[in-house]
């Protein structure tokens, strides 16, 4: 192996903090500050300092060989974009406030890239004019931009992060389907050698489209994605993007609905304690505005409306709840007491618990009354069914009908069968076999690199500080010179010969720095190879640690360096 320089900790542009930052809300916040890795530049704005360089340039290598492995093509795009190509696609309004814009100094509009199908649809269109050039793969590690109302947690949500964005181009829907199972297994293998515990999670389009899209979610507290899994099967989704069959019933023997006299009822609790009924028998009507238009949402009156789901919905229009005005300004539409029953000029949606047959109690649209017997399809109609409930544990499992178990996770990969929206807005097309053009088909697949440190940090971290696994780890050996000159000599001496042998080394060989602080460093940084040179550093015996497991093992100088190049 290669000879590799010994980074001197004495000579390193980093210092270890004993308290966490004031501002740090989650673990990998906190401790990748406190070990030298990272510094905060502005909100959301981070600087890597040299050993976090090195454990994000390890994450770039593992993702940029697995790519390579597939056929994919690197390629680096430029992140200060023209406006007109994310105009044509409509994602330049659609992106709302998160997008960074700028202009230059002629007036011209930009947009700090938040992710690249755009220029990457344009870069195909001018290199590929035939079926011949395709399938291709072209992917990029590049910084991303995205103005986030409240930047947060460290490098887990910041407004600059990096990114692997790759996209892969067919004639064909049966190779859009290859490309993205290509993408799918070599993600597997990415976050394999990364050390990552992960999910497959089948997830909603959101702003980029398409027909299909999974995320690869990390287990962990300081996650801002909610998933839920089934312990029986192997079903696994975002909570946004579980959808339930819907189940008509009989309503044969259901009386004809009835006002009910419920003064003081306004709410659900209240409603449901005058008439001794659960909530679960009461339907609730949640009011909102789509463009200005109302719309009122169904749902059991157990459930609270998952407002993400809804605007996603109906996106890119915008989504807002009805205020004190609009009511006044509908005075068929009496607060706390709406029906669906009778609804003039208002679009009715409900989820698919509010299925046809089901029969419910509900506001009767006038003040203090409600009615019961209320059938869904007798009653009154339903404009569209959509999954508008937010799920909760023990909701039955879409798949096997078990109860789900929620957890939160990290979003570290996400891949999207796209299709056409992006060839169709920016027409791109290649001659076929047969001579005629050929509507070319997308997928997306990206992987949050700096947020893969992030996950890393917050899934193999314990109570000392960061233990990062192997591969990423900023060196394969911490060597501790415990303070004399002789322990320094020694930790030196070792520290070459490793390093002769192509082991990554890290020396602590800071002078004036006691053995305690060095030795509680060295779980702080976390490598995974602790080799000390201690007490009997004179009878050329060292300590090997190993940082995970907390094992220690006495040996001989000669018979380390062995161990650590075997």
């Amino acid at each position: 192996m290669a000879n590799v320089p010994v980074q001197r900790m004495s000579q390193l542009m980093a210092k270890t903090l004993r308290d966490d930052p004031a501002d740090a809300e989650v673990l990998s916040h906190k401790l990748l500050v406190r070990a030298g890795y990272v510094r905060r530049t502005a909100a959301g704005i981070w600087s890597w300092l040299p050993l976090g360089k090195r454990v994000l340039a390890n994450v770039e290598r593992i993702v940029r060989e697995e790519m390579d492995a597939i056929g994919a093509q690197e390629v680096l795009l430029p992140a200060i974009l023209p406006r007109e190509p994310y105009e044509a696609t409509g994602r330049w309004d659609e992106y709302g406030p998160e997008l960074f814009r700028l202009q230059d100094r002629k007036g011209g509009d930009y947009l700090l890239g938040p992710t690249h199908e755009e220029i990457f649809t344009l870069l195909v269109k001018d290199q590929a004019s035939s079926y011949k050039d395709l399938p291709v793969i072209l992917y990029q590690i590049q910084n991303k931009y995205r103005d986030e109302a409240r930047p947060r947690a460290g490098i887990l949500r910041g407004r600059e992060f990096l990114m692997k964005d790759s996209y892969s181009f067919d004639t064909e829907d049966e190779g859009l389907a290859r490309s993205y199972a290509l993408h799918r297994e070599a993600y597997q293998k990415i976050f394999a050698r990364l050390g990552l515990d992960y999910r497959i999670c089948a997830a909603t389009a959101g702003a980029m489209g398409g027909s299909k899209s999974e995320e690869f979610l990390a287990p962990a507290e300081a996650g801002e994605d909610t998933f839920a899994d089934c312990p029986n099967c192997d079903f696994a989704a975002n909570t946004e993007a579980i959808t339930y069959e819907l189940k008509p019933v009989d309503a044969m023997d259901v009386p004809a609905a009835e006002d009910i006299p419920t003064p003081d009822t306004p709410t659900i609790e209240t409603l449901a304690a005058s008439l001794g009924v659960p909530a679960s028998a009461t339907l609730k009507n949640l009011l909102v505005k789509v463009d200005g238009e109302i719309v009122a949402v169904g749902v059991p009156g157990d459930r609270e409306v998952d407002m993400d789901k809804v605007e996603a919905h109906f996106a890119p229009a915008a989504v807002e709840l009805v205020t004190e005005t609009d009511f006044a300004a509908r005075p068929d539409l009496v607060r706390g007491y709406v029906g669906p029953q009778g609804l003039d000029k208002v679009t009715y949606i409900a989820d698919p618990r509010v299925a046809p047959g089901t029969a419910w109690i509900t506001g009767a649209n006038k003040a203090g009354t409600h009615t019961k017997n209320v059938v869904a399809g007798r009653d009154f109609e339903v404009d569209g069914y959509v999954d508008v409930v937010v799920v909760q544990e023990g909701d039955p499992c879409p798949r096997c009908g078990t109860g789900l178990v929620l957890d939160r996770a990290i979003e570290i990969g996400h891949i999207f069968q796209l299709g056409r929206k992006y060839t169709d807005a920016l027409k791109l097309d290649v001659l076929g076999q047969n001579g005629k053009p050929v509507r070319v088909t997308m997928g997306s697949y990206g992987i949050g690199v700096s947020r893969a440190v992030a996950a890393l940090a917050e899934q193999s971290a314990d109570d000392k500080g960061l233990c990062w696994p192997a591969e990423v780890a900023p060196a394969d050996v911490h060597v501790v010179a415990a303070g004399k000159a002789l322990q320094t000599e020694l930790a030196l001496d070792i520290s070459q010969q490793l390093a002769a042998a192509g082991v990554r080394v890290l020396v602590d060989d800071r002078p004036g720095v006691s053995p305690g602080v060095k030795f509680t460093d060295s779980e702080l940084i976390g490598v995974p190879q602790i080799l000390v040179a201690g007490r009997r550093a004179a009878d050329g015996v060292v300590e090997l640690k190993d940082r995970r497991t907390g094992e220690r093992e006495e040996l001989t100088v000669e018979e380390a360096v062995a161990r650590l190049t075997a």
